[in-house]
């Protein structure tokens, strides 16, 4: 992987990212943050009692694009997400979550957030490439 690639996903930050829409197989772009936990990437969200359309697309297919922007590196990556749904390992997560937020629900985060991890699919010819 491109070190510009590697020193951009270091760290937390803002990405977009590309699903496939459940009904309607359609590309599906959001902006969207993420957290380095644990040397994991990890995508969470403020609570919310409804299921994030995000979310439902990705049980349904969990493959995705991780679009890098910004000054260290621009690029889309082809990654597969992992809906966390074990409540240890939320509130693992999104205690740290909760703290970088400086927020104090965590019982509503565990019980409310979406959280999935994302693993970057190793790189064949072309697929992590530079924008």
């Amino acid at each position: 992987m491109d070190d510009r690639i590697s020193a951009a996903l270091s760290r937390g930050g803002t990405i977009d990212i590309t699903t496939t829409g459940r009904r309607t197989s359609l590309p599906r772009r959001i902006e969207i943050v993420f957290h380095r936990i644990d040397g994991r990437i990890w995508i969470s969200g403020l609570p919310s009692p409804r299921k994030r359309a995000w979310l439902a697309n990705l049980e349904a297919d969990p493959r995705l694009t991780v679009h890098l922007k910004g000054p260290v590196a621009v690029a889309d990556l082809s990654a597969t997400a992992r809906v966390i749904d074990d409540d240890a390992e939320r509130r693992q997560i999104l205690e740290r979550v909760a703290r970088a937020w400086r927020r104090t629900d965590v019982d509503r985060m565990v019980e409310q957030s979406p959280l999935i991890e994302v693993t970057i699919d190793e790189p064949t010819a072309g697929a992590a490439r530079p924008v």
